[in-house]
């Protein structure tokens, strides 16, 4: 239950970083509707879920030896804490520029609109890789149960959330002022920074 919980608060965190992906996901439902967010958040999901699998692949190596547990250590922290100032010195200092309008009308195509400004976010597979490290080094997963458990748990609650958001798109978009967005940026970057750094101590 414990493994469930970590990976529930792994995708609260993940739930609240503001970018492009955000801002396709809440146009696309107010303009073409509720269930057409749902889709992009499809995408979304598909996306973070091949990343999982390519970041664990190519670390799963590493982390059965326990020489390469201390870099990974300092490297997933570093990319955290690397991550975390981005969100708290330049993201909520930045004015949020909203990603194009979705216009696609056939179902793949929304899919695919959330896979690829998911897939093509550089800080995404950055973030991943930080995870991996924290899931690995900080909390001792070792096994691939744990390791399933945790990441379907945290990518169950990114998607639940985003499928949230799309639900609530025309409630909360006069909510995200520029006031709004910097102090969460701020919030996240905080939490990314304290992942990272405990990681790393």
């Amino acid at each position: 239950m414990s493994i469930v919980l970590q990976g529930i608060k792994f995708g609260l965190v993940l739930t609240f970083l503001i970018g492009p992906v955000f801002f396709a996901l809440l146009q696309t439902s107010i303009e073409r509707g509720f269930w057409k967010g749902v889709l992009v958040a499809i995408g979304i999901s598909l996306s973070d879920t091949l990343y999982v699998v390519v970041c664990y692949l190519g670390l799963a190596g590493l982390m059965d030896e326990a020489r390469y547990r201390l870099p990974l250590a300092y490297a997933g922290g570093g990319i955290l804490v690397a991550f975390g100032l981005y969100h708290l010195l330049v993201k909520s200092r930045r004015s949020i520029q909203a990603a194009g309008l979705a216009d696609e009308q056939k179902t793949y195509r929304y899919i695919l609109k959330g896979f690829v400004i998911n897939g093509f976010s550089p800080m995404v597979p950055l973030f991943w890789l930080g995870t991996i490290s924290v899931a690995t080094v900080d909390l001792g997963y070792t096994t691939r149960t744990q390791f399933f458990t945790f990441f379907l748990a945290l990518l169950v609650t990114v998607f639940f959330t985003d499928v949230i958001k799309a639900f609530l798109a025309g409630r909360l978009r006069p909510l995200f002022t520029p006031k709004v967005m910097m102090w969460l940026n701020v919030a996240v970057g905080l939490a990314l920074m304290g992942f990272g750094l405990r990681l790393m101590i």
